[in-house]
């Protein structure tokens, strides 16, 4: 069986723009296989080699005391290279957190970051046509989809990246998550776990004649008072 390997990233910088002098100061990575989330997670705090406007530290609470004691990117490029290499890779609004990653490892003469993972999924773009009109910053989609988060009081790459990951199992839960294994499996989502079932287990039920005949006199009577053909007919 191909199994399927994701990463979901998130990253702390300096500021907005990593073409004008902002550098990441953190980057957290959780790692998903099948959709499982397999405790295989990569986490580092760096050194920018610059100041840190007060505007970004209010948000991360990362400042130039702590940060100047960390690794600068250049030590853990070939960590987070080896990570991430050929895996799908899930950001929320992700523009902005490759523009920073494709940046700081061009500016080691490497590859950007982004040509060498196997894919992107932004899951702000998927946010906004599902929810069209709505907010959908991170903390809305917790609120969505009940994705306990109260105990964030500031942005944090591993911790915003762990949220995603139970986000991004929400909005894609379908029936992709029925497709069993042989044998049971148990996963956990947001907190509570539950075991799936073998398909040997599923039952499948057929309508009887009487049922197909009811079923189709329901039909023709909602098409009736509606006044008009029946949308499942276009």
């Amino acid at each position: 069986m191909k199994h399927t390997r994701q990463i979901i990233l998130d990253t702390e910088t300096t500021g907005l723009h990593p073409n004008n002098g902002d550098r990441l100061v953190e980057i957290g990575c959780i790692e998903l296989i099948n959709r499982r989330l397999t405790g295989n997670n990569l986490h580092f705090y760096i050194n920018p080699e610059r100041d840190m406007p007060e505007a970004a530290a209010a948000i991360h609470g990362l400042r130039e005391d702590f940060l100047k004691d960390q690794p600068v990117f250049a030590d853990v490029a070939e960590a987070i290279a080896s990570f991430s290499n050929g895996a799908e890779v899930v950001i929320h609004n992700a523009a902005f957190d490759l523009g920073f990653l494709d940046m700081e490892f061009k500016r080691l003469g490497l590859n950007p970051f982004s040509s060498q993972v196997g894919g992107v999924i932004d899951t702000l773009t998927d946010a906004q046509r599902m929810f069209p009109g709505k907010r959908n910053r991170l903390d809305d989609l917790c609120n969505r989809f009940g994705v306990k988060n109260d105990h964030r009081t500031l942005h944090g790459a591993l911790l915003d990246a762990k949220l995603l990951a139970e986000v991004y199992l929400c909005m894609t839960r379908g029936q992709n998550d029925l497709m069993m294994e042989q044998g049971p499996e148990k996963t956990t989502l947001t907190g509570v776990d539950f075991e799936l079932p073998k398909s040997s287990d599923l039952i499948i039920l057929s309508a009887s004649p009487d049922e197909e005949e009811e079923h189709q006199q329901l039909m023709e009577d909602i098409a009736k008072k509606a006044k008009s053909p029946p949308s499942w007919l276009h």
